[in-house]
């Protein structure tokens, strides 16, 4: 079903593209989209990312890691096997193109199963969702999480979105634009992964930049049987908090930097000089985080677990089930991945904290219970 496009994005920073309207201008829901006006017109200045995704690595043997640990030995305890057992999976490590059918489309993406994969042992999995205009390849590149996945001893997949895009809530393009379903598939993504790998299924989690980040945030409302704990980076709650219905306490952390130039950190309308046809708000991040503490019944003030000269993580770990809340700000940061491979289009990438690093103790510290 095609939805009455009344906006449209002519190019953005791995966010927005053919939109609708989405809300009024009157709700108290502070994310959505705001109907085009008899005013708006194209900008004279558009900025146009489609090609601003890294390709290759310019420092394939570098990298910033390091970060925060959660829990008593996650820092030490990687993200290896578990107790999970499996027999008669006959698929083995390496790198492979993966293809399914999902509500009559096609999906495809990419799967990463490091060398110390085990078949008879159930491994965590960690779902990567690329921003809008980009795709799974470039995932790879950005988040540096291959290498992440042979030291730490976990599956990765990298899915590619319908017209590079994902039906995050409030965006984008071609998936939010034609209603894809894309939790659907991500269900059925998982149901053919754990048919033919060993993953344990009270591991699996969701992480993804800009328009993927606002999608795992979609997940951890609407697949909360499955995906145990989310880690979305330059995106934000994309859906009114009203209609985010887990079915229990979910983890999240959430990385933003305060300069972001496409999802601003205080929220409204972004910075960059892209042609959206017509004015857009966005929740901020404190917003979000807000929804998160609410859904999980934090209690008390967060505390800083991690202060490294960029990066700042506040954690509230007094929540439901031990479902932890964790924000790690970035100074200054823009429309990145935290050590991750730099857009300097998009704005400063810090090197005081590694994203896939943090995250990866964050999930190996926060299994489904």
């Amino acid at each position: 079903m095609l939805r009455g496009r009344t906006l449209m994005a002519i190019a953005s920073g791995g966010l927005l593209g053919p939109i609708a309207a989405c809300g009024a201008s009157g709700t108290s829901d502070p994310g959505h989209w705001i109907g085009a006006t008899a005013d708006a017109g194209p900008s004279d200045a558009t900025l146009d990312l489609s090609d601003a995704w890294p390709t290759a690595d310019p420092d394939p043997d570098g990298g910033v890691h390091g970060g925060p640990h959660f829990g008593s030995d996650a820092g030490e305890a990687g993200a290896g096997p578990s107790t999970f057992a499996c027999s008669g999976k006959t698929l083995s490590a390496g790198d492979t193109a993966f293809s399914l059918m999902s509500g009559g489309l096609t999906r495809s993406g990419l799967l990463h199963v490091p060398a110390s994969y085990d078949a008879s042992l159930g491994s965590m999995l960690v779902l990567n969702f690329h921003g809008y205009t980009s795709n799974s390849a470039e995932e790879v590149v950005l988040t540096r999480m291959n290498a992440s996945s042979d030291a730490r001893g976990y599956i990765v997949a990298y899915p590619d979105g319908v017209g590079a895009s994902w039906n995050a809530g409030d965006c984008c393009g071609d998936a939010w634009n034609n209603s894809v379903d894309d939790v659907q598939f991500v269900r059925d993504l998982l149901a053919r992964l754990e048919s033919e790998y060993c993953i344990d299924p009270k591991r699996v989690f969701a992480t993804g930049m800009s328009n993927g980040g606002f999608f795992s945030h979609r997940l951890g409302c609407d697949l909360s049987d499955k995906i145990a704990a989310i880690a979305p980076v330059a995106g934000v709650l994309g859906i009114p908090r009203a209609t985010c219905n887990p079915r229990r306490p979910v983890p999240v952390l959430e990385f933003h930097g305060t300069a972001d130039p496409i999802v601003p950190y205080n929220g409204g309308t972004p910075i960059s000089p892209v042609n959206f046809g017509g004015p857009v708000v966005f929740r901020s991040v404190v917003e979000s985080i807000a929804a998160w503490r609410t859904k999980n019944d934090c209690l008390g003030t967060g505390k800083n677990i991690y202060s490294q000269g960029d990066a700042t993580c506040v954690d509230y770990d007094t929540c439901s089930a031990g479902a932890d809340v964790t924000l790690c700000t970035i100074d200054g940061g823009g429309h990145t991945w935290p050590g991750g491979v730099p857009i300097a289009i998009l704005g400063k990438t810090s090197t005081d904290i590694s994203a896939t690093d943090t995250m990866i103790d964050f999930f190996a510290a926060h299994p489904m219970p």
